[in-house]
């Protein structure tokens, strides 16, 4: 008996959580944290006690109560009895938080399987105080390979995604292919990625396909850019100006990196970065398939610096991690000084470097996703500084998800007799879409038998 049982992802965007078991095998697809997660309970400054392990989320019924799931610290105080792991392995899709991020939960005796690029990644966030998740022992792997756990054996295929090392699965099992996309696209620059799991996925004739449907929306308004736009349209701004450009954008999206890399050297500027995409790009710098500059000794970037402790940029203000890239360090006096000659990245959580940068007026490119809402209140306060600055805004950025007529296309090229929508807010959507295979919804918790 093959069982599908989805703790997260059900009627939300992110939080995948897919427990595939056969006879008495257990893997779990993904363990990540959705966007929207305890947003009924949490906001700001109310967030769950670290102190307290699981406790708040299991209060709270956020977190699923399984025996045999969680490492024993994490259950201190909570009414779940510690036993020993009855799970026999998480297979993770990639590195977005969405997908790995309560991984630290776990019995730390459960092993991860993840891309090889996925595991630089993980560490590198690790070192760097971005994320930690745990001391799982962690078996890599790259397309190609076949990955068998009891009676499951799944063979990942990469897919084009807006991080690298993402991937797809087919899990075959004793009672059929089971393929599960994780998070996909087909406008990337690695669009035949994607194209070459898909057609693994036809060949394989699955029973069931669990499909990511982030961008499903009848009311899609979206502009659908592909990379090539976005460095086009990117391009332009930075080409007709002398001003400051600064732009934005996620620090895990690599080929955004090099898009705006592209840009600055075409037109004589300075990338400036983070001491934190710094340090991540110079980890991935030892894949060679990812083709990383050298962050060391490359002259067209630069790194951006902000005054700590001392407030007189001395080296023991920074950790120990961002020690290495002193040498390459620019600060605010630099950029202000310097505003036609360089392209700043910047996030809004930094926006107050711009206190002290002074630009004289400019351009600011935000190359992340649109807001939900126009309500939106991050979006109103970037907005106010962009104003308060003169910093002129423009929206250009390729999303990592397939718009609805790709995944249609994609669910209809495959055809699995079932399909099982996750990852989106609008699962019916897809009974509206899909000709070729019987749309099923998910339910949160619910045990679904093949």
């Amino acid at each position: 008996m093959i069982k599908l049982t989805f703790y997260g992802g059900v009627n939300e965007i992110g939080g995948n959580k897919v427990l595939l078991e056969d006879a008495d095998t257990h893997v779990f697809l993904d363990f990540g944290m959705s966007f929207s997660f305890g947003a009924d309970y949490f906001t700001g400054f109310l967030q769950p006690r670290r102190v307290s392990g699981l406790e708040d989320y299991f209060e709270l019924n956020l977190l699923p109560k399984l025996e045999g799931l969680y490492s024993e610290d994490m259950l201190a105080g909570t009414e779940l009895t510690y036993s020993e792991p009855r799970f026999d392995g998480v297979v993770l899709s990639h590195a977005h938080i969405d997908h790995v991020g309560h991984a630290h939960f776990l019995d730390e005796n459960i092993p991860l399987f993840c891309g090889y690029g996925t595991k630089i990644i993980l560490d590198a966030l690790k070192e760097s105080g971005g994320y930690d998740y745990g001391q799982h022992v962690c078996e890599t792997f790259r397309t190609g390979n076949r990955i068998k756990v009891g009676n499951i054996e799944i063979e990942p295929v990469h897919v084009d995604h807006s991080i690298p090392a993402a991937y797809g699965f087919i899990a075959h099992t004793s009672g059929g292919a089971v393929v599960y996309t994780g998070d996909i696209r087909l406008h990337g620059p690695m669009f035949h990625m994607t194209e070459e799991f898909v057609e693994n996925a036809q060949n394989a004739e699955p029973d069931i396909m669990i499909c990511e449907g982030t961008r499903i929306n009848p009311k899609e308004r979206r502009s659908n850019y592909s990379e090539a736009e976005v460095k086009k349209l990117s391009n332009d701004i930075v080409s007709r100006t002398r001003k400051i450009v600064i732009c934005s954008f996620y620090g895990r999206d690599i080929d955004r990196f090099k898009t705006f890399y592209t840009i600055a050297k075409k037109n004589d500027r300075i990338l400036v970065i983070s001491t934190r995409m710094a340090y991540l790009l110079s980890k991935l710098k030892h894949d060679p398939r990812l083709n990383i500059p050298d962050i060391r000794s490359d002259r067209s970037i630069m790194v951006y610096t902000k005054r700590k402790r001392s407030g007189e940029f001395e080296e023991s203000d920074y950790f120990h991690w961002e020690r290495p890239f002193l040498d390459k360090a620019v600060t605010f006096d630099y950029i202000h000084k310097n505003q036609s000659k360089v392209l700043l990245n910047l996030d809004i959580s930094s926006f107050t470097e711009l206190i002290d940068i002074k630009p004289d007026g400019g351009y600011f490119i935000h190359s992340m996703s649109e807001p939900f809402s126009e309500e939106d209140v991050e979006t109103n306060v970037m907005h106010n500084w962009l104003q308060h600055f003169n910093l002129k805004f423009h929206q250009i950025h390729s999303s990592g998800h397939c718009p609805s007529c790709d995944l249609r296309d994609i669910v209809n090229t495959v055809r699995p007799k079932k399909l099982i929508p996750i990852h989106t807010e609008e699962p019916k959507f897809f009974k509206k879409i899909v000709r070729k295979s019987k749309v099923i919804l998910p339910v949160l918790n619910k045990e679904f038998r093949l």
